[in-house]
This record gives C-alpha cells, sequence and structure tokens, in this order.
C-alpha cells in the first residue's frame, strides 16, 4: 500500500516503476526518484514520478 501514498515516497528513494506503455507487459523499471509528479496525497494506481533517468512512471514497488 505504501506505493499508493504520497507521503511514503521521497527524492532520492530506489522504486520500480510501470511506464504507461509498459501498463499491460507489467515491464517494470527500476530508477531513483528525482520528482513526484502526483499532486493528491493518493492514487489507487501507484503515485507518478520521474527518475533520475527521465523516465517518467507509477511507483508499483519501493526497494529497501
Amino acid at each position: 500500500m505504501g506505493h499508493r501514498a504520497r507521503n511514503s515516497i521521497y527524492v532520492g528513494l530506489e522504486v520500480e516503476v510501470i511506464q504507461k506503455q509498459d501498463q499491460r507487459s507489467k515491464k517494470r523499471t527500476r530508477g531513483i526518484v528525482s520528482q513526484i509528479l502526483t499532486n493528491s496525497s493518493s492514487h489507487p494506481h501507484g503515485i507518478k514520478v520521474r527518475l533520475e533517468s527521465g523516465i517518467v512512471g507509477r511507483v508499483i514497488q519501493i526497494i529497501e
């Protein structure tokens, strides 16, 4: 549930995201959060972020 709450995601956190074009295949991309793009406190499909590599996607897992 943590990937759906904005307060559990911060810049510098390592996460796995799904990009829009990969939603059907469920291909995950791992990276470091550089910017949080979702303004609301939560989102049912995951918080949208931009990774340091420039990739934009929704967080599906937080890497600890």
